[in-house]
């Protein structure tokens, strides 16, 4: 593993993802970029207005100092679009060896109601995906 996709938004799951990919990326000396997704929803326009780039721009500050804490100098990428589809993407595009993702640990019906991204990247990626819980 060289190459490795953090996907983070400032959430207790998505820190203990991060503390992974620190923890992988020191044992196989891998290069990190960590994702922000600022959501859009199909028939709307711009961004849901609870979730802005001002948020996803202060994640990825966030995930780049407490990378950099670790010793790891991380590439940061704030796109907009639909999250899931968007984390896949991203990892096609980039030829990532590996998604690290954190779950949420929605019940049945708030998978139902919201979509569970990792749940999502993990049954549609084509890469390795990891899911910290």
């Amino acid at each position: 593993m060289k190459k490795l996709l953090l996907a983070y938004d400032g959430t207790d799951p998505s820190r203990r993802a991060l503390e992974l990919t620190a923890t992988l990326a020191r044992s196989f000396e891998a290069d990190v970029t960590v994702v922000s997704v600022v959501p859009t929803r199909p028939g709307r326009s711009g961004v849901d207005p609870w979730d802005d780039s001002t948020v996803h721009t202060q994640e990825l500050l966030e995930a780049g100092r407490l990378l950099r804490e670790e010793g790891i100098e991380p590439r940061l990428v704030e796109t907009y679009g639909s999250v899931p589809e968007t984390i896949e993407k991203l990892a096609a595009a980039g030829e990532f060896d590996a998604i690290i993702v954190g779950s949420r640990g929605l019940s049945m019906l708030g998978r139902a109601l919201q979509g569970s991204v990792s749940e999502h990247v993990a049954a549609n990626a084509g890469t390795t995906v990891i899911v910290a819980r």
